[in-house]
């Protein structure tokens, strides 16, 4: 049996979300499934030691949007897929896998309204598969080598952010690393790419600069050792925490105007701060970047390190 999943969100986040579901469908007709994603969602960088995922068929440009359903759908044609399954409820990818001539079609309802993503691919899923299906992501990395353990202690600092209303400042990252350098020898690693020089810069010319190291120059798969050796994960809600509890590594995730029911509360190795005056409600709008108590980021990062 030959299977296609499409996962079309944008984010590194929303991808190791789905990836128990992706692991599941696999698992239940004991065959590698191949998965439709953007390249932003870097697919790519994170399954190529994934026993699960057989094939990753790019969605570009060439392929989207009115223009792109027949040449999609050509391309679906060509592997004779028996089975499609839609994490999404857009017509077109219905239409796709029908000109395609996919048979068996699986989709959300068409038209339905927004609601919490982890639980609708849970539900969704579950009914498919007729089994229950645990939201714990496992991004598997072949040839890795686990570091002896020591007395450093090493942080993936998540700086970064998709916009400048989910990122903490980042005087409040240098505040917070002195703070932690009081009591641990401390390596910290600067979760930021090219879009972030300036954040990083300021972070690397400042008094922790010496201990400091940055993914600037590093492609996503080349992240991943180092991220998967850290004690911790302190930082924004972007594709770096979620990357890190898909590794087993627990993540300190600040929700700042975000939906944190959605992405801060499908795994045990997540905890979350949200802004002072909300408890499991931060969502979209909440704008709460400068409500995020510094005292409860360092209480809290000091007993994940512990």
């Amino acid at each position: 049996m030959k299977i296609l999943i499409i996962q079309q969100r944008y984010g590194i986040g929303d991808m190791v979300i789905f990836l128990p579901y992706i692991h599941a469908i696999s698992r239940k007709f004991a065959v590698p499934v191949s998965l439709l994603a953007k390249a932003s969602s870097k697919a790519n960088d994170l399954f190529t030691d994934d026993s699960y995922i057989g094939e990753i068929i790019t969605l570009d440009k060439e392929k989207d949007g009115f223009k792109g359903i027949f040449k999609l759908s050509n391309i679906l044609k060509e592997r004779n897929f028996d089975k499609v399954i839609i994490f999404n409820s857009s017509i077109r990818y219905f239409l796709i896998s029908k000109i395609a001539g996919i048979k068996s079609i699986h989709q959300y309802p068409l038209f339905r309204s927004k609601d919490n993503l982890v639980k609708s691919a849970k539900t969704f899923t579950e009914k498919i598969l007729n089994e229950t299906i645990n939201t714990e992501p496992n991004l598997q990395i072949k040839n890795f080598i686990k570091k002896k353990p020591e007395v450093i202690k090493s942080i993936c600092l998540g700086i970064s952010a998709s916009g400048p209303t989910k990122r903490w400042d980042v005087d409040n990252y240098i505040k917070l690393c002195k703070e932690l350098m009081k009591f641990y020898e401390c390596k910290f690693y600067i979760a930021g790419g090219k879009s972030d020089i300036k954040l990083i810069n300021k972070i690397k010319t400042s008094e922790i600069g010496n201990n400091c190291e940055s993914f600037e120059n590093l492609s996503i798969r080349e992240t991943l050792p180092i991220i998967k050796n850290c004690d911790c994960y302190i930082g924004s809600d972007t594709g770096f925490a979620h990357l890190s509890v898909a590794m087993g590594v627990k993540a300190l995730t600040l929700f700042m105007d975000s939906p944190v029911m959605a992405y801060g509360k499908y795994s045990k190795k997540m905890q979350v701060v949200e802004p002072v005056g909300e408890k499991d409600t931060t969502t979209h709008n909440t704008l709460g970047k400068d409500k995020i108590s510094f005292d409860e980021v360092l209480k809290k990062s000091k007993e994940i390190l512990n």
